[in-house]
């Protein structure tokens, strides 16, 4: 629904986006070819003098229904099928892989004018039990989520946040990680082409309990986005993206690390070919 508000997986999401999309540092070159049938194909280079082909994916969607289906390098099959409006304000979908017997899922989603719910519940015989749920609107929104380990009878996570959001600026807290660590962001719309944003980290488990990144996103014109990042690591990092062709990407990342004893740049190159 369109005044509902976001899931708690996107409280915070502007911000991560702003300073984390897109970055690239591996040496890793990927080309992503979607034709126009739906079949995608992945291609990954992890070493210098290495490539190799990596997932082939077949998306399937009809009129409430997508079928996602993959194959990776090692032959291992992974598929998950959602069906929308199962109710008038649900989805829900099934994932597993091959061979693992024990991998299977189950996601249920429900959107409530005032109030978003996920789940996830492992199909085998001690599942591993996701919960979150967000109240309030897309401007503002209070939420958690927790998880549960059958096997152990124990609690693997939970969080909680609260995300703001107007036209202009996009503010977050989190407080995560089982309470141990608290995350501030923002990020602010100076214009059309022009965003800055913002995170703070403070860890109440270590003696250097303080970390922050800023970063900026500039629209060069209407197929070029440069970004730029640093952290008080001493870490320093740009993206240039280019829209060659209409949906086709080409990306550029690098990062230079400060306080490393003779460091050299990070590079990183992305190309995206769709129809």
């Amino acid at each position: 629904m369109g005044g509902s508000p976001a899931p708690f997986a996107d409280i915070g999401k502007k911000a991560r986006d702003l300073l984390n999309k897109d970055y690239n540092f591996d040496h890793k070159f990927t080309l992503t070819m979607l034709s126009a049938t739906g079949t995608e194909l992945v291609a990954t280079g992890l070493k210098k003098d290495e490539f190799f082909f990596g997932d082939l994916s077949t998306l399937y969607k009809g009129q409430n229904t997508i079928v996602d289906l993959k194959i990776d390098s090692y032959s291992n099959v992974s598929t998950k099928v959602t069906v929308n409006n199962l109710l008038p304000t649900a989805k829900a979908s099934i994932s597993f892989r091959i061979p693992d017997h024990k991998s299977g899922k189950l996601d249920v989603q429900y959107v409530h004018p005032h109030a978003t719910v996920n789940s996830s519940i492992g199909l085998n015989p001690t599942p591993l039990l996701d919960l979150s749920a967000t109240i309030g609107s897309q401007d503002l929104c209070l939420g958690g989520e927790v998880g549960f380990d059958t096997a152990s009878a124990s609690l693997t996570k939970y969080n909680a946040g609260i995300g703001l959001n107007k036209p202009d600026f996009s503010a977050a807290l989190i407080l995560a990680d089982k309470g141990e660590t608290l995350k501030a962001s923002y990020v602010h719309t100076v214009n059309p082409t022009t965003a800055i944003g913002a995170e703070l980290t403070h860890s109440f488990s270590t003696y250097n309990n303080n970390s922050f990144t800023i970063g900026s996103s500039h629209a060069m014109d209407t197929f070029t986005v440069v970004k730029i990042r640093f952290s008080d690591k001493g870490k320093a990092g740009m993206v240039v993206q280019r829209e060659w062709r209409p949906k086709s990407l080409v990306t550029f990342s690098a990062e230079y690390d400060s306080k490393a004893v003779n460091s050299s740049p990070r590079l990183g190159l992305a190309l995206s070919l769709k129809p």
